[in-house]
């Protein structure tokens, strides 16, 4: 079985196109035999919208969707509480999905068949042979690889994208860690990977995707890069011998503080 976590912050308009497109197309693999069965697991988290109302209703057209709703907000806790969620199940592969449906179906459906004997696969981007439309502006091409080459020279990584909202990874090496994953906001998929790598030494294998930006973006192109450095910064300072900084940044007032 697997599961596909979408962590949800007010997305009535646009999570239905997700529920419906991935909804459809699952179901015709389970009804051919190519997957066992799956879920579609709507993580809500600290919405003002109506996109409860939503899920609900798309939950009666495929019994395969299921949802939580929280009133503490953030991607990273959505995606925890959604994987933690998933293993109360039998699902032997667990990932997620950006709920904009920029990753499709088909691209993720991918991932399931590439995963084979490793212990995550993620989405990339930058790969050669990913086909993304329409093509990214030359500033957030410019963010996209700065801010990538920040994070391969933090944490050692060899993935060229770390923030592609389309992962996917086996039971048993979340069950491992789920409880020492941070988690971080903007940092959280930089915090699970790393993770993984530290502390069971995962083969996360990174593959061509099919990517489609969508418009309706919570991100906010002036703020955001400068909230994904300081996390990033962050999340280093924590897994260091200068984790003092972080608590001692903790105790600072909100106003002004970066992240």
């Amino acid at each position: 079985m697997i599961s596909i976590v979408i962590p949800a912050y007010n997305e009535e308009k646009r999570i239905g196109k997700i529920l419906e497109n991935y909804g459809l197309f699952f179901e015709g693999k389970k009804k051919q035999k190519e997957i066992e069965d799956f879920e579609l697991l709507v993580v809500i988290n600290n919405t003002k919208d109506k996109t409860e109302e939503v899920v609900r209703n798309f939950a009666k057209k495929y019994p395969e969707i299921k949802y939580l709703n929280f009133k503490q907000g953030g991607k990273g806790f959505a995606i925890i509480e959604g994987f933690k969620d998933a293993l109360k199940r039998e699902n032997k592969l667990i990932g997620f999905v950006d709920g904009d449906m920029s990753t499709p179906p088909e691209a993720f459906y991918d991932l399931i068949l590439k995963i084979k004997n490793y212990d995550g696969i993620i989405a990339d981007r930058w790969d050669k042979k990913s086909m993304i439309t329409p093509k990214q502006s030359l500033f957030r091409r410019f963010i996209s690889r700065g801010y990538n080459f920040l994070v391969r020279s933090l944490f050692l990584f060899s993935y060229r994208d770390t923030q592609c909202g389309a992962k996917l990874f086996r039971r048993e090496i979340l069950e491992k860690n789920i409880n020492k994953i941070v988690t971080s906001n903007w940092g959280f998929d930089i915090a699970l990977l790393y993770c993984l790598k530290k502390e069971s030494h995962a083969r996360v294998k990174s593959v061509p995707t099919t990517w489609h930006d969508e418009v309706g973006s919570h991100i906010n192109l002036k703020k955001t890069p400068l909230m994904m450095f300081a996390s990033s910064i962050r999340l280093r300072l924590i897994h260091s011998p200068f984790n003092f900084l972080v608590k001692f940044y903790r105790k600072l007032p909100d106003k002004i503080k970066i992240h």
